[in-house]
């Protein structure tokens, strides 16, 4: 009789050495520390080792920062997100509970902790803050805040809560590829979402970007990929489904007659007010860091399928209007959309499964999930999506083009296609099937799915 555990989060902390610069200040460097009930030496002791690991590899390759190492029972993963600010998690390596001569003994299983998804959880929780809360920098250098007590504050605040959500057991390489799932329409569709934002804009001019998401997919976004990237996986992984599983808690959503959000549109405030007297506390956003730090509040509004962002300068929105304006134009090309969307529904041999990304836009598409990740609903095995991760850490070694060929021992084929920094990931279950039959096979699915994109 074997158990099996899981991947665990056992320690994330976030420090800056340069805080402590005497003996007896270490303390001072320590800016977050999960578990907060680990005792002040643990705490002290865990980061020195991380400061020694650091330095130590610095030794070997100067300026190239340490990512993770490797002990038998955990995974130490580093990142730099600004100049001196450290992350480090620490992860637990599952493991199986095995016996022998009548005694048990644990027998870890490294090779299901995957560095590049580790990394790329990490970068998340930074990411994410910075939206929220600002960069480091941003809060240090806010006039009268306290500086160091007002950025270990909003890293309290903020990860408390967090890392409550955070599953490394459902974690894959679609955590690495943090993709935007784009829904392709035709021109005309297309033209006319894209003129109704605009007319958002010109309309309501304390809007300063917008973004449209049908059934959790992207339509338009006016902001950068690498801002719309951390806004869209906030939206179909926390606030989206915290909403629609409100209402469905809740039934039909009920109108009060005698709010000024009458009946007369299926619109709704997800973040704004909900009724007049009843009006919710807007998340602010801090967006545009590769050019100028921009801090902007987020109105999310809902109709039917549909979801608009607004990101605007102020507050002093004019809420009534705004829901007329928004929710009696959306119903019409939402069923417009509707229309195009059922004519594009296209079969797909449900034997073959792939994963496409690409690097320029950050678009992705998958038939792996089935759901845009929010449950790990993966119709794969983790071995498969283990190779996937692995593939795609060594396809850096193929330069421009090339293309990776797997046959496992569960009789599984695994395709990769790299081409003009575009992915395209095949996973086949064909026992008896020869290498020739597996390349036709990807072929008529590149032909199928991706026709309008070049493979060399």
């Amino acid at each position: 009789m074997s158990s099996k555990s899981e991947v665990t989060l056992e320690h994330f902390y976030i420090f800056n050495s340069t805080y402590a610069k005497r003996e007896g200040e270490e303390k001072n460097k320590i800016l977050y520390y999960y578990p907060s009930k680990t005792d002040i030496d643990s705490q002290i002791k865990n980061i020195g080792l991380s400061e020694a690991i650091i330095k130590f590899t610095e030794s070997f390759n100067p300026g190239q920062t340490c990512d993770y190492c490797h002990t038998h029972k955990t995974r130490q993963i580093y990142y730099q997100p600004e100049l001196n600010f450290w992350f480090v998690m620490i992860v637990g390596v599952p493991y199986v509970t095995k016996e022998k001569d009548g005694n048990e003994y644990p027998e870890y299983q490294n090779d299901q902790v995957s560095n590049a998804v580790c990394q790329a959880i990490l970068k998340q929780m930074y990411t994410i803050f910075r939206l929220f809360m600002g960069s480091f920098e941003t809060i240090l250098n806010e006039p009268d805040a306290g500086s160091v007590t007002l950025l270990k504050h909003k890293l309290d605040h903020f990860y408390s809560r967090y890392l409550l959500s955070i599953k490394l057991s459902n974690s894959d390489i679609l955590d690495i590829f943090q993709g935007l799932q784009f829904l392709p329409l035709d021109k005309l569709t297309f033209l006319r979402v894209q003129s109704f934002m605009n007319l958002v804009e010109a309309t309501y001019p304390q809007v300063k970007y917008t973004a449209f998401l049908y059934n959790d997919q992207v339509v338009w976004s006016g902001l950068e990929p690498e801002d719309m990237q951390v806004v869209y996986n906030y939206l179909i992984s926390t606030l989206l489904p915290a909403h629609l599983e409100k209402e469905s808690d809740g039934g039909s959503v009920p109108r009060n007659a005698s709010s000024p959000f009458t009946s007369f549109h299926y619109g709704k405030f997800v973040t704004g007010p909900s009724s007049s007297n009843d009006f919710k506390k807007l998340p602010q956003v801090f967006i545009n860091y590769s050019t100028k730090p921009t801090s902007l509040y987020l109105i999310v509004y809902r109709a039917l399928s549909a979801t608009v962002c607004l990101f605007v300068d102020n507050t002093n929105t004019p809420y009534l209007s705004l829901d007329n304006f928004l929710g009696v134009r959306l119903t019409p090309l939402v069923n417009a959309i509707a229309e195009q969307c059922t004519k594009q529904v296209s079969s797909t041999d449900s034997s073959a499964k792939y994963l496409y990304f690409n690097k320029l836009n950050l678009a992705y598409k998958s038939t792996i999930h089935g759901d845009n990740k929010r449950f790990s609903n993966a119709v794969t095995t983790p071995e498969v999506l283990r190779i996937i991760t692995d593939i795609y850490s060594d396809t850096s070694r193929l330069k421009e083009a090339g293309e990776i060929v797997i046959k496992t021992m569960s009789d599984y084929w695994i395709v990769a296609k790299l081409s003009n920094l575009r992915e395209f990931f095949v996973i086949l279950q064909q026992k008896n099937a020869s290498i020739i039959e597996i390349d036709d096979e990807v072929k008529r699915l590149c032909e199928q799915q991706l026709r309008n994109i070049f493979f060399h």
